[in-house]
């Protein structure tokens, strides 16, 4: 894939054309692709994306790149929520509203109760891609292509839907941008207003245990803002937000589609989110994936599974950030609850003693799924707890850092992880069994697993 950048100046003038010239990538393994069927309307897929404005901007992938920096030393903490699998039909407003919801939610639960600065990230707009084990699906004797996100096809069993479409590149691309048009309009025009923490709290979960909770740190909040406003004070900083998105960089032809030469630093950047993750299934040294992380100038993560050797992921490690710069690189291990007390500490004992400067980020979901005997893919509540308890146990022990969470969420009240005070029970998954892919956490149990992190942190 070739494309056309602007001029190119700065420390990484050497190695990218000067002048308005073709922009190489090498020609490197990629896994996870999917296959195309018409060549030529990928291509002019790929021409359209090159040609569309930046869905975010250079300077606030450095400015999210700093405050990740916090979280390497302790000084913050990252949480990062939102759908495993976006899909272009609930791209709408009230389940965006209901997603970034939960996530301010569970942040003030965590600022208010373990005072710490929280870097909020959603996995939002862009998160249309997904990685598959299997190439194929079949039903009832009929085989098709597995479903790879709505960017590439439908979730809709049959032929055409599952037929990968180079357009729906473009249409992520443009569902993407209404995502982030509504968010910002959200996190910047008063909605994530701190006088809004009751709010935020009217709907089904205000009665179970976590939103009565919830309500007694916003009762607290409410009378510090009192105060706040009868001296005469009242900061910005309540009335606004700071909220970045996140993807996995699975797609390389859509990546580097968006992938610009910003005129400020003369660096690549990828403009289709702040912050992009190579996934556990492509995070090869010699791969393209980790070629395209290691290129622009985004701070990236890598997911960290059980069977990752620590010489591996340090020699990732040194790919990616060479020059060590803190929030650059984020590892996001995903070791499931019954190994991550025996997979984690080697290798962050090996990250530790290079002096690298990681965040340390924990994902309890993707290691502990499990088919249930329905046959619904889910969670337990408990598995999760569990796999973050070690977690923050594993750092405790060796004095490391335990920098943030990696939560895939919904705000809606789903039925797909079973477990939490809200008592999903097996027998009740069918119930609203709504999620594309991997199930996830409704808000209850969202704002339940705040406050045991905030619990968590306040003994770090």
């Amino acid at each position: 894939m070739r494309q056309v950048c602007s001029s190119v100046r700065g420390p990484d003038a050497g190695r990218y054309p000067t002048g308005v010239s073709e922009f190489s990538w090498p020609d490197l393994p990629a896994t996870q692709q999917p296959v195309w069927p018409d060549e030529a309307a990928l291509q002019r897929a790929v021409a359209e994306l090159q040609v569309l404005p930046p869905l975010v901007f250079a300077g606030e992938c450095d400015t999210l790149t700093e405050q990740l920096g916090k979280a390497v030393v302790g000084e913050a903490f990252v949480l990062t929520g939102g759908d495993c699998a976006e899909t272009f039909a609930a791209n709408t407003a009230d389940s965006i509203r209901a997603r970034l919801k939960t996530v301010l939610q569970m942040s003030v639960i965590l600022t208010y109760a373990a005072s710490v600065p929280v870097v909020k990230v959603g996995r939002v707009a862009g998160q249309y891609f997904k990685p598959r084990s299997k190439a194929t699906e079949t039903r009832d004797g009929v085989e098709l292509p597995s479903y790879l996100g709505d960017a590439v096809n439908a979730l809709a069993f049959d032929e055409v839907a599952r037929r990968p479409d180079p357009q729906r590149l473009v249409k992520a691309y443009h569902a993407s941008g209404a995502a982030l048009n509504l968010i910002r309009a959200f996190t910047q025009g008063g909605y994530a207003d701190l006088n809004q923490v009751h709010a935020w709290n009217t709907d089904f979960v205000r009665d179970s245990p976590a939103g009565q909770r919830y309500e007694r740190i916003a009762t607290d909040i409410d009378r510090a803002l009192r105060f706040v406003r009868a001296s005469g004070a009242e900061p910005d900083e309540f009335q606004r937000v700071d909220f970045y998105a996140a993807h996995e960089a699975l797609s390389l032809v859509y990546e580097r589609a968006l992938t610009r030469i910003d005129s400020r630093t003369g660096a690549p950047y990828d403009v289709s989110g702040h912050f992009l993750w190579v996934g556990e299934r492509t995070r090869g040294i010699n791969g393209a994936h980790i070629d395209f992380a290691a290129t622009v100038r985004n701070p990236v993560g890598v997911k960290v599974g059980p069977t990752a050797a620590p010489d591996e992921i340090l020699e990732v490690v040194e790919r990616l950030n060479p020059q060590r710069v803190p929030g650059r690189v984020s590892l996001i291990t995903r070791m499931g609850a019954q190994q991550v007390n025996d997979a984690l500490p080697s290798i962050i004992q090996k990250i530790d003693a290079s002096g690298h400067p990681v965040v340390w980020v924990c994902d309890p979901m993707h290691g502990n799924t499990y088919e249930a005997q329905s046959g619904h893919k889910t969670r337990s509540f408990d598995d999760v707890i569990g796999e973050v308890r070690g977690f923050f146990a594993v750092h405790r022990r060796l004095g490391t850092i335990p920098g943030g969470i990696h939560v895939e969420l919904t705000g809606d009240d789903v039925t797909e992880c079973v477990g939490g005070t809200a008592g999903v029970s097996a027998d009740n998954l069918a119930h609203r069994y709504e999620t594309a892919c991997d199930p996830r956490l409704n808000r209850e149990q969202s704002l339940e697993l705040a406050f045991l992190v905030a619990d968590m942190l306040l003994e770090r």
